[in-house]
């Protein structure tokens, strides 16, 4: 079925796509259907469940939220709000602005609150800002400069996840 050659035409001996006889443009069939019982292993976002800004994105605007369902691992910058079940601020990550989610993990750079149910501070991290927590971890070498609360009541760390509870602006309506 493949054999070495000096034609350099990968098309040549492969089937015409329907309709290319006719002068049609090519369809593209239908991606196969798993017949083995099993999911597909590029289901919905939020089945997959993680999100990831990296290294060369900057997110930039004003009164901007990021919202995740699931993990979310931060290596480039924010300048807004981010909310999710996990946050993960990686080494080169940074966010300037307010940080919500059941766990947080600062690895990178955060200025703005951190509430979170659990809080991890590395040892390469930088905090500017206070923080309203159940549990807190500081490893040996973060660097903090804010206050620190536990909270007294869940709903005050409790991320807000629902999208449609969300004010929509004017901008984005068209």
């Amino acid at each position: 079925m493949f054999s070495r050659g000096s034609n350099s035409d990968p098309a040549i001996g492969l089937p015409k796509p329907p309709g290319a006889a006719n002068g049609l443009p090519p369809t593209i069939p239908s991606a196969p259907v798993a017949t083995n019982g099993r999911a597909s292993p590029f289901g919905a976002a939020s089945v997959i469940g993680q999100s990831v800004i990296g290294t060369d994105l900057t997110i930039l605007g004003e009164k901007i939220t990021i919202i995740s369902q699931n993990r979310l691992q931060i290596d480039g910058d924010v300048r807004g709000d981010v909310t999710g079940k996990q946050v993960v601020i990686g080494e080169e990550g940074s966010i300037i602005g307010t940080v919500c989610a059941e766990q947080i993990e600062v690895r990178g750079g955060v200025r703005g609150a951190i509430k979170a149910q659990n809080v991890m501070l590395h040892p390469t991290s930088v905090v500017e800002g206070d923080i309203f927590h159940q549990t807190l971890s500081i490893s040996e070498g973060a660097q903090f400069d804010g206050r620190v609360r536990r909270a007294k009541d869940i709903s005050e760390i409790t991320p807000n996840l629902d999208v449609n509870s969300y004010p929509v602006s004017s901008s984005q309506t068209g």
